[in-house]
């Protein structure tokens, strides 16, 4: 991939995809100590980048002749793209996802007007049955991310990033690293100093692994909140680009990443997916010094399933120390409730939920709480568990 594909993917894609400006944020650069910038693609046509790279690829395809229909794999953005991109170009589209895949992604899809073919556990189980119809139907496979005109599409997000801010340091979200790659190859075709640190979840590392061992690695098994960036293998020529091209690949795990999404939500009004939040995390959590330089966050992606924020908002909140969960023994008598969210009151915790417990209990006159409480941050929950103890309770498990 060259950067003049690069520019000839943004004049493709200039009357297609959103001007999203950069946003300056005052409350992450004052924690960080950089000054921080949201590149916000979840806020894109289709709810993420990835509509860049298949409408690329797809009005490439047209302007050769065309196609009469295209199939792909995908955990959900990329299947939206391609829906988009096919419909915009009278193309028939067959998307297969697996079937973890948010049910919203699904029906974003369909509205689109792909057949969706549900099939396998995760994205590649997904891509190992898309190739097999592939050969079954004749129809163009789409990739999602090993595929020149898919990274130069998705790379036009770094020529808008520096045609915007003298970056410092960019980061990046990754699973199959068509992001990673075409950002961090025309970023330093344009300004070689700027660092690029790709970002993946602690439990779908495979490009991390991959580039620290400096040859393609597979991972047996992977599990993150954060499906659009849970892929088992990077591509070929993903890899190839993102050795030559990338300064950095860290890793941020599910309670981070859901940490900060809490964080968008409160300080700036902004809902995004797991992996749309994983830059974010990785620059909360300290996993590269950004003081005093221009840092860049790309947000990749907002669709979250709307039955899956309440889980992603529980754990990190958690997470953050702002959801207590506690269990205590307690002497089964009148009153004995009333004593204890007594001291919790008193300490200005809330009480979420009680659970009671008796089997459990020792003693046949007692009972063990299980109570879920919000707090005001960890230290705050520190000091309601120590004036519990005081009071004589009895912790478990805390």
């Amino acid at each position: 991939m060259e950067l003049s594909e690069v520019y000839q993917a943004k004049k493709r894609l200039a009357k297609v995809i959103h001007d999203i400006p950069l946003e300056r944020s005052a409350r992450f650069s004052q924690v960080t100590g950089g000054s921080v910038y949201l590149k916000c693609e979840h806020r894109q046509l289709t709810g993420s980048f990835k509509v860049r790279g298949a409408y690329n690829k797809m009005a490439k395809l047209k302007e050769a002749g065309g196609t009469e229909k295209v199939i792909a794999s995908s955990a959900g953005n990329h299947a939206q793209g391609v829906a988009f991109a096919a419909k915009e170009n009278g193309i028939k589209a067959t998307i297969v996802m697996p079937r973890s895949a948010p049910i919203a992604k699904v029906s974003a899809t369909e509205n689109y007007g792909a057949e969706v073919v549900l099939y396998g556990d995760c994205y590649d189980d997904a891509h190992t049955k898309a190739l097999e119809l592939q050969k079954a139907t004749g129809a163009v496979f789409i990739e999602p991310f090993d595929d020149a005109d898919v990274i130069a599409g998705q790379a036009t997000v770094g020529l808008e990033i520096m045609n915007e801010l003298d970056a410092d340091v960019i980061f990046v979200p990754a699973g199959g690293g068509g992001l990673l790659a075409g950002i961090a190859k025309t970023v330093k075709a344009l300004k070689p100093s700027v660092k690029i640190i790709g970002v993946q979840a602690e439990k779908a590392d495979a490009i991390r692994r991959s580039f620290k061992c400096g040859k393609l690695t597979a991972l047996d098994n992977i599990f993150t909140i954060a499906d659009g960036i849970a892929v088992k293998k990077p591509g070929d020529l993903t890899f190839s680009l993102i050795k030559d091209y990338v300064d950095d690949i860290v890793t941020v795990t599910d309670e981070e990443i859901a940490s900060a999404i809490i964080e968008l939500i409160e300080r700036t009004k902004q809902i995004v997916e797991p992996a749309g939040a994983a830059a974010l995390a990785a620059i909360l959590n300290n996993k590269f010094d950004i003081r005093g330089l221009n840092a860049v966050c790309v947000l990749s992606g907002g669709n979250i399933d709307v039955g899956f924020i309440h889980k992603i908002i529980e754990k990190g909140l958690i997470g953050r120390g702002r959801e207590l969960n506690l269990s205590v023994i307690m002497r089964d008598v009148p009153g004995g409730l009333s004593k204890i969210s007594g001291i919790i009151g008193d300490e200005n915790a809330n009480i979420v939920s009680v659970r009671y417990e008796r089997v459990s209990a020792i003693h046949i006159n007692e009972v063990i709480l299980h109570i879920t409480c919000e707090v005001g941050g960890k230290e705050h929950g520190g000091r309601l568990l120590k004036k519990l103890a005081e009071a004589g309770y009895q912790l478990i498990n805390c």
